[in-house]
């Protein structure tokens, strides 16, 4: 099952690489699966996640091991994280970042984050793709530590455009945030709700246009992270209707959940950044994946535990990190984040494929053949083609399971998909030709990821 089409054909494997594909191949020898019964995808790529991101004085509770972890027993078999611009220079941030990765369990790229631009950094930006990275995020929130102007983000993408990179996008408006933050800490509006409520849906449709101008005037590619807002998806669709070589992403999340959410006692489990929305968003980001306005769906992975003072076993070991209790008195204080890596596929296939919104074939281009295009990954990755990696789910369209923290391997002590009835389930999964996840079985190991180093002027789809 590709993103072009469903037929029945073997696979050939020969050591990490897809070697032949075809009806009734003859091999004389070989280990055979049988997948009778089964839909064989390609392993899915997630374009953004954070793993072992520090935040509020800790840190998101899946690291490059155990979120890696998750995302197979989820079918995802290569992940995207940001490397934080921590050290005066692109180099250092990014070899600070290997170090972290070098547990990996299945394969990976990074995004860098561009949080600041004086003339060293410009000056550096173009020595990326030979890192391996081709892609710049930037942010129009989170002023004083992430933001950079407007001015700077033009400025970064005329360097992107002269080295074949492409440019990301948080759009919000942090100068209004700044402003209701402090009214409603004034006024003594602690609670998760208000978490939403001063991080207006305006502020994300107006930040998506404002981008997408400066990408028509940088005559540069755009990709727009966690698309949460029906605008966005308007603005969006505004921009290519007019050329603009912009491209969108969405979340499981921002297609189920709303700010009503924040408003339950726990409700500080659905704090994250952007924030939840309204049931008319919730549609018009379906009709956005539907439609292909939206290109692509991610997760923005960035875990932390609900009550980090209760330890929860992992790999038969006590763990607690300190979480989301943090903000108990103070919403600013909520660790901004959540879990998603493992529920991605199962979730999307249910809701989407299950519910009839979504073809099989979208289903596929929405969570891996996409992504792989855009971030430089394919034929690589995202593909069932000879020469691809044998990066391999067996999906199994009639398991039906009830979702939910039992069933996560998500190092952490909630799951936003709590007593779901889901039908569809990846049941084996194949990283570069290897077994690593077999029914309930982890076969994988710590380390075993692979670093991708990406290719520059990869399409816009």
């Amino acid at each position: 099952m590709t993103a072009e089409k469903t037929f029945p054909a073997d696979i050939l494997i020969d050591g990490e690489k897809i070697f032949q594909i075809g009806e009734h191949l003859p091999a004389a020898g070989a280990k055979v699966i049988d997948a009778t019964g089964k839909l064989v995808l390609p392993g899915g790529v997630d374009p953004h996640t954070h793993f072992d991101l520090p935040m509020f004085g800790t840190v998101s509770s899946d690291d490059h091991y155990t979120g890696h972890k998750a995302a197979a027993f989820g079918g995802t078999t290569t992940a995207l994280d940001f490397v934080s611009l921590d050290f005066p220079t692109l180099d250092e941030s990014v070899e600070a970042w290997h170090k972290k990765a070098e547990k990996a369990a299945i394969d990976y790229s990074f995004h860098m984050n561009l949080t600041r631009l004086d003339d060293a950094i410009a000056a550096e930006i173009p020595s990326l793709p030979a890192m391996g990275i081709t892609t710049l995020k930037t942010f129009t929130a989170y002023n004083n530590r992430l933001r950079l102007s407007d001015g700077d983000i033009f400025k970064a993408m005329r360097i992107a455009r002269k080295n074949g990179m492409l440019v990301m996008l948080h759009a919000e408006n942090g100068d209004v945030i700044e402003t209701l933050v402090a009214e409603a800490l004034k006024k003594h509006h602690f609670t998760p709700v208000w978490h939403a409520r001063t991080r207006p849906a305006w502020g994300a449709v107006e930040a998506t246009l404002r981008a997408c101008s400066l990408a028509a005037q940088a005559d540069a590619n755009l990709y727009v992270v966690h698309m949460n807002v029906a605008g966005e998806v308007d603005m969006l669709n505004y921009a290519r209707q007019h050329g603009i070589k912009v491209m969108g992403e969405t979340c499981p999340q921002y297609l189920f959940f709303t700010e009503n959410d924040l408003r339950r006692p726990d409700g500080a489990k659905w704090v994250c950044s952007p924030p939840m929305r309204t049931p008319a968003d919730n549609s018009r980001l379906w009709q956005g994946l539907m439609d292909g306005t939206i290109q692509t769906l991610g997760t923005d992975h960035c875990p932390f535990f609900f009550d980090g003072t209760r330890p929860i076993l992992y790999e038969g070991e006590p763990v607690a990190i300190p979480g989301k209790e943090l903000g108990r008195d103070d919403f600013t204080k909520i660790p901004n984040g959540l879990p998603g890596v493992q529920d991605r596929l199962p979730v999307f296939w249910t809701t989407g494929v299950g519910a009839g919104k979504i073809t099989p074939q979208q289903f596929v281009a929405l969570t891996s053949t996409n992504p792989a295009m855009i971030f430089g990954l394919y034929p690589r990755k995202g593909a069932l083609l000879p020469g691809s990696d044998a990066d391999i789910v067996l999906w199994d369209p009639a398991k039906k399971v009830n979702y939910g923290v039992a069933l996560s391997q998500q190092r952490t002590d909630y799951n936003l998909y709590e007593g779901w009835e889901l039908t569809g389930y990846p049941v084996k999964v194949f990283l570069r030709g290897r077994l690593i996840v077999d029914g309930e079985k982890w076969l994988g190991k710590r380390g075993q990821g692979q670093f991708l180093p990406r290719q520059p002027n990869a399409p816009v789809l």
